[in-house]
């Protein structure tokens, strides 16, 4: 697994979120339990995890199923979690490209609609909502650390005009990007929005 979707998933063990539940099992070394994702028990540090794309690799690691969240009893539809897992992969490696519902589909070889109803039904999001969730995300941590231009930023997370990504900053937070920068005190100086150019 490798490091943006190892993650992923463990932003969902933080948050107790059930999205991957049956596509992968948590394993902790410290305890040598293995848990769902949504386990309510108290959060693993991630140097401790090891996650498992299914239970039986886990237990051939020498770990016991969780007897609070017994991921032996079964879960979620494993194909669709396991094509939900996929569109968060192409997300999370391909949101600073353009990418459409039609071209992640593509890249799963699924039709658009159905990626569209399976994602939502294992997420809980829209596979746009995810991707603004994950480019939000990847702009307010490089607004904080205040070393780019606002309009590399956006062209880092997939915007190619820095006025597009500004309006659709704005909509997401109800800051500019160089109002949130002031607010959370990034070190750079950015240029004024009013003097960026206008999307075509």
């Amino acid at each position: 697994m490798d490091q943006a979707l190892f993650d992923l998933v463990y932003q969902a063990v933080a948050r107790r979120d059930a999205c991957y539940d049956g596509i992968y099992y948590t394993g902790v070394r410290t305890t040598g339990i293995v848990c769902r994702p949504s386990c309510r028990a108290r959060t693993p540090r991630p140097d401790n995890v090891t996650f498992y794309p299914s239970l039986e690799a886990a237990l051939q690691a020498g770990f016991r199923p969780c007897k609070r969240c017994r991921p032996d009893e079964g879960g979620p539809l494993r194909p669709d979690a396991a094509l939900a897992a996929q569109a968060d992969a192409v997300i999370s490696a391909g949101y600073g490209e353009r990418l459409t519902l039609n071209d992640l589909a593509g890249r799963l070889r699924v039709s658009p609609s159905h990626l569209h109803r399976v994602y939502k039904e294992v997420t809980g999001l829209t596979p746009a909502a995810r991707l603004d969730r994950v480019r939000l995300d990847h702009a307010c941590a490089l607004l904080r650390l205040g070393r780019m231009s606002v309009s590399d930023i956006g062209g880092t997370v997939g915007f190619r005009s820095a006025s597009h990504f500004a309006a659709w900053f704005h909509r997401h937070t109800g800051a500019s990007p160089t109002e949130y920068r002031e607010r959370v005190g990034g070190g750079m100086a950015d240029e004024p929005e009013d003097n960026i150019p206008a999307y075509p």
